[in-house]
């Protein structure tokens, strides 16, 4: 399969699972419930959610795809479907359910399986690692959003 045909499957993927983790919240970071949280005073404003998780996305799709045409494997497919089950999983359990403990034990382990990608592929891909950076940093960021919450409320 071509690389660029990889691309806008990998896209497709993603993009949807966003869109269905979006579903599966609820309208939660509009609730009254999430607004009256003791939130962490670094949170982003609302906005920056929605443009962070577009560049992540495309970031991690194009990474992907690189990935995949380069060493598919049953593990590989497994570590894709362990994260987006968490990806999509995390929406649901944080806002919907309001589960702020088991919410900040599902995105560390997305952390920790993003860190996986990155520290188990860097060899194979070289420079083109650096493509999952962004979604790394951003669950950095995000598990700590999730851990003040969890911590302060």
């Amino acid at each position: 399969m071509k690389l660029y045909s990889l691309i806008i499957i990998s896209l497709l993927i993603n993009f949807g699972a966003l869109a269905l983790g979006g579903w599966l919240m609820n309208d939660g970071p509009m609730t009254e419930w999430y607004i009256n949280l003791n939130q962490a005073p670094w949170t982003p404003p609302g906005w920056v959610f929605g443009v962070a998780w577009t560049i992540i996305m495309i970031c991690f799709s194009v990474f992907f795809a690189f990935l995949y045409k380069l060493s598919l494997n049953l593990n590989l497919i497994l570590l894709f479907s362990i994260q987006l089950f968490l990806n999509i999983i995390w929406n649901y359990v944080f806002f919907n359910q309001h589960f702020i403990g088991l919410g900040l034990i599902v995105i560390i382990c997305l952390t920790i399986i993003i860190g996986v990608f990155l520290f188990s592929y860097h060899k194979d891909l070289g420079l083109k690692s650096l493509l999952i950076l962004p979604y790394l940093f951003w669950l950095l960021i995000a598990t700590s959003l999730n851990a003040y919450i969890f911590l302060n409320n």
